[in-house]
Order: C-alpha cells, then structure tokens, then sequence
C-alpha cells in the first residue's frame, strides 16, 4: 500500500495506450459520470445523479472543499505511507468507506453483489443500504468476513425496525449507520418531472419482502399481491415524527456500534453522543434532502469541536477525489465515505468499474498524502490546512 499511487502510475505510463490496467475505463469522476449518463436509462441517471431542488446543496458540497488549501511540508521522508484507518473496530486499508447507495439494481444487473465483491477484494468497508435491490443476507455470503456496515431507515413499524437489526447481526454486519436526515423524501425536480420513483415498481424492498415481520403486515404474499406489498412498505418507509426518543429506542435494540449518519449542526452531534451514539456522520445525503444547506466540509469542523473526541466523525457528501479525502481528514474526520463515485463506475463496468474506482482514489490519496508530507492518514490534522489551527 505504501507506493500505490506510483504503481498505478507505473502501470499506465508502463502501457502507453493501454489506459492502465483496464484501457476501457476512466480516471476522472466526471468521465465517469458521463459514460454512467449514456449507459443508464435517462431515469435511472436522474434518480443517481441529482439532488433537492435547485441542488444548492450538491454545489455548496463542492464549493466547501474548493475554499479549502492544503499547505504542504517538504524535506519529510515519505517513502513508507500508510492510508489504512480502523473506526468503531472496523478497519480499512484507505481512510474511505463505500457510502450507502440505494436500489443499485437500477443501476447495474448485479446491483450490490458487484459493489460487495469490489469492497471485499479491496478490503474497503461497505455500508449496505436498508434499500437495497439484494437482501442483506446475500450480500453477507457475497463479503464473507469482510468488513461491512448496515444502513437503517428507520420507519414507523418499531418491530420491522428491530426485525432488520436482528437480521443485521446475525449476518455479521459490524455496525449499525441510521439515517437520520431521510424521514421524507427531499423535492427533487428530476425524480418528479420524470414521475420516477424505483420502489413505486418493487425496486429497492428486498430487505423488507424478505424480512418476517414485514411479511407478518400483509394479508397475501408480495408474489400474490405486490402492489399491496409497495403500499405498504410505502405506508412504514416515511416517519416524520423520528426524534431522539426512536433513537433511544433503536441504542436499547442493539449492542452493534451505532452511528447517526445526516448530522450538520454542532448541537445535533451533542445530542447524538447523549443518547448513545458511538460515532457521526456529517452528511448532506449527497444534497438529495434539503436544498440550499450547509455543505458538509463547511458543517464538519463545528461538529468536530461539538463531540470533543468522543465518538469518532466521519463525513460524506461531495468527496470526489484524492485531495478532498485528505483536507477532510484535516477538518478532523475519522474516514470519508464515497457514494456518486462507485455508483457511477458501478453503472459503466459493474464490479471492475467499482473496482478501478477503489484503486483510484487510493492512488490519488497516497500521492496527495505523500507530496503533502504526510506519512500516515491517522496523523493528518488541521496543520495540513491553511488557517488550518483555527477548524479544529
């Protein structure tokens, strides 16, 4: 790990014409996007690449990281780099995890099973979405005893709830990520003027058709009656009244490590870590929630000061490079997480898209740490930064 960066180069630059390992893909996450945007239904593009509104929100997350400079130190021996980084026990070999992304079975045939596989290969955590278009059972068998995270929505039917983190444990996921910014869907301008919902068509409920105390709600099975089976996962999905009492309820459920992932304000994480919250996750949801929000970098230094090292802060939403991990990790987050990335390449090659996206980033992270004058991704802080000594 410690000279990816200049192995990826050296495969590249070694066969010229060849594009690197795989000459049909891409290195630049906009060149992803647009071969992911030519390959997808115009729907299915819709639903993965955009955001709340007039997606304020998706351009305040890239404007936060653009306002950032990293001040590099040189003259520093960087010839043994380490990117890998453990949060709640879960380790990973670059200070990024896979961020929970929904329904991939629109996305790609395989869906989750190419993304679990990439993850496993790479030994890069993956946080399984509790809308996923694969049960979180298969995807177990698919990882084996690589590190993977679940993602809960959590809903109004507090046996559905406690029914996943049951399965969840048992299929040996090691945490356990609720969303807490997603108790409705954002106004998104795409999803409505294409009337395109995934689930309205049974997409993305496999963990609920296959979860017994959901089954336990309808009056006919799912296969004699779907549309009965949508409305109701339609009628427990959305939960405007979650407050911090669910929260309380959903720590008592379970003694996995737990994490609140759409935090943004200060006062938020204080009441994240008092009701037994053991990690945070600064998110936006990739701008896909509210419209004209903070972007998540600008939200990450006030968070970091509110939890005082208590509980380790991650953050997603709108990292896209090499450069953007790092300053994150100087703003004081534990790890990143990446979603649009991997969905795109997910999109265009499947599990080798996923695959080249993963070495990628860890290339651009190690050279940019490494050029930095930095040695290890767990000892970057804020001294990395211009001004750097006031963000944390």
């Amino acid at each position: 790990m410690a000279t990816i960066g200049s192995d990826v180069q050296a495969e590249v630059y070694g066969n010229p014409g060849q594009g690197g390992p795989d000459g049909r893909l891409p290195f630049a996450v906009e060149e992803w996007e647009r071969r992911a945007r030519a390959v997808l239904s115009p729907t299915a593009f819709a639903y993965v690449a955009s955001g709340a509104g007039g997606e304020d929100t998706m351009r305040a997350n890239r404007e936060a990281f653009y306002k950032l400079r990293i001040w590099p130190r040189v003259g520093r021996d960087v010839s043994d780099r380490d990117l890998a980084t453990t949060v709640l026990g879960t380790r990973s070999t670059v200070p990024f995890f896979l961020a929970p992304v929904g329904v991939q079975g629109v996305i790609h045939t395989d869906g989750e099973r190419a993304t679990a596989r990439a993850a496993a290969a790479a030994g890069v955590p993956f946080t399984l979405s509790t809308v996923s278009s694969v049960t979180m059972e298969e995807i177990a068998g698919i990882m084996g005893d690589a590190p993977r995270w679940f993602q809960l929505y959590a809903g109004r039917n507090r046996e559905v709830v406690t029914s996943m983190i049951r399965r969840a444990e048992v299929a040996g996921y090691r945490a356990l990520v609720v969303t807490m910014d997603t108790t409705m869907l954002g106004w998104r301008e795409a999803d409505l003027t294409n009337a395109y919902l995934p689930f309205l068509a049974g997409e993305g409920i496999a963990n609920y058709l296959s979860d017994p105390a959901f089954l336990s709600r309808l009056t006919k099975s799912p296969a004699d009656d779907p549309k009965a089976a949508i409305a109701e996962w339609l009628r427990i999905f959305v939960n405007p009244a979650f407050g911090w009492a669910d929260v309380d309820f959903i720590r008592g459920v379970t003694k996995l490590p737990l994490l609140l992932k759409g935090i943004l304000h200060p006062k938020d994480a204080d009441l994240a870590v008092a009701h037994g919250a053991d990690g945070v996750i600064v998110s936006n949801h990739g701008g896909r929630q509210v419209d004209g929000a903070v972007g998540a970098a600008d939200a990450l230094p006030a968070v970091v000061d509110a939890v005082r090292g208590r509980v380790p802060v991650l953050m997603d939403s709108g990292i896209r490079r090499g450069a953007d991990v790092v300053k994150a990790l100087a703003l004081g987050a534990a790890a990143v997480l990446i979603g649009r990335p991997y969905a795109f390449a997910l999109a265009v090659a499947g599990e080798a898209g996923v695959r080249q996206v993963i070495r990628n980033l860890q290339a651009d992270i190690d050279l940019e740490l490494g050029l930095s004058g930095q040695r290890s991704a767990r000892e970057v802080d804020g001294s990395l930064l211009i001004g750097g000594a006031t963000v944390r």
